[in-house]
């Protein structure tokens, strides 16, 4: 099958959607399919220099909608060479663009959502959903209305987007979201990031992985950790992400007015053998998001064998709580607060248990295989029928 994903940026600092593009259109082409990917970056971008993927860069771009006039007709020329077209993401101009190139075609084109109808943004940021109703009716709203079928990754997913805008249609399906195996050397993974981080040494681990973001909680989690810290001696938290807002200063100044400021390390955005290495230190991954849809960072730790603390608004915790793969409580402070103690008065053979089932948790739903397998069965069930000569 030939594939082509859209995608405004595949910059590993944007998000979570980024990673998921590399590592299921890597894993598509070792099962022998051609995927290629059409993005709206720069392409003298470093991060493009080696992009594992065969990569065409339209870029600059321009706005943060993106909008870029070079991808109309880049797809209107090319698009008849590939058997499916997947957009990855709304609200950026890829979508539009796919949507004018490819409505009065043959070629089908797909949406993943990621997350991005949660009710969530309504509700924090109602300005901004007032400008998206301006927009939903003549844009968004075609592109998901004309799709062959729109993506979601969880069935939780699927159901609050109904939530965000009463004008709606859509065919829906749910697929499943992986990620890879980690890497199996997590001894000599976790040795090599503690040696980096000698202050790290000795101390129970907790472990924050993503961006430094209003919407991942983590104030929450500052403010939790400075109420249970007395608990432990030994508990570290580790902030590890890149901060894309400016928030990073007012959140180590909390936690220096909280009085936790020397019990909490900020080592940026981890990569690669650091953050495996960050992951195999840890004794558990909390992720108090008020929004996720997934969260592939939870995937990752499950498959390292840690269990995960997570809220309600990250869309797994049904199978998570179900499993007992970690613990789950509502994106709050109080809730928060709970996850840890709770985490803090299991018992060694408890967290060990919670270990060995938070990978086997990964084993048995979050494989990259799975993935892959789910997509590819979507596409082949919703493939328009082959013209007869």
């Amino acid at each position: 099958m030939n594939l082509l994903i859209v995608v405004a940026s595949v910059d590993p600092q944007s998000g979570g959607t980024s990673e998921v593009v590399e590592k299921r259109g890597t894993h598509l082409q070792q099962l022998g399919h051609r995927v290629q990917v059409l993005t709206l970056d720069d392409p003298q971008q470093s991060f493009l220099h080696n992009y594992p993927l065969p990569c065409h860069a339209l870029g600059p771009s321009h706005t943060g909608y993106r909008y870029n006039g070079k991808l109309v007709p880049w797809l209107t020329l090319h698009a008849r060479e590939y058997d499916a077209v997947i957009v990855e993401g709304l609200w950026q101009y890829c979508g539009l663009g796919t949507w004018r190139a490819l409505r009065r075609t043959q070629v089908p084109y797909y949406v993943f959502v990621h997350g991005m109808l949660d009710p969530w943004f309504k509700r924090r940021y109602p300005f901004k959903h007032l400008k998206k109703w301006l927009y939903w009716p003549w844009a968004e709203y075609r592109v998901l209305r004309d799709a062959r079928a729109v993506l979601f990754t969880t069935e939780q997913e699927r159901l609050l987007a109904h939530r965000s805008f009463w004008l709606f249609r859509a065919r829906e399906r749910v697929v499943t979201l992986g990620t890879r195996a980690p890497p199996g050397d997590g001894s000599a993974l976790r040795d090599r990031f503690l040696a980096a981080h000698v202050p790290l040494q000795g101390r129970r681990l907790l472990l924050f992985l993503g961006r430094i973001h209003e919407k991942k909680g983590c104030d929450l989690l500052i403010r939790a950790f400075a109420r249970v810290a007395a608990l432990e001696p030994a508990l570290h938290l580790v902030m590890a992400g890149p901060d894309q807002t400016g928030w990073l200063a007012r959140l180590q100044q909390l936690a220096s007015e909280l009085g936790v400021a020397t019990r909490i390390s900020w080592p940026g955005m981890l990569t690669g053998d650091a953050k495996w290495g960050a992951l195999y230190s840890a004794e558990a991954l909390v992720l108090p998001s008020h929004q996720e849809n997934f969260g592939i960072v939870v995937a990752e730790a499950l498959g390292c064998a840690v269990p995960v603390l997570i809220s309600d608004k990250v869309n797994i915790w049904p199978e998570i709580e179900s499993d007992g793969a970690g613990l789950v409580a509502p994106d709050t402070l109080a809730g928060t607060e709970a996850l840890l103690r709770r985490w803090l008065a299991l018992e060694p053979a408890a967290r060990d248990r919670m270990a060995r089932q938070a990978r086997q948790t990964f084993t048995d739903r979050y494989g990259i295989d799975a993935m892959a397998q789910s997509l590819l069965q979507v596409l082949r069930e919703t493939a328009p029928p082959r013209a007869t000569g």
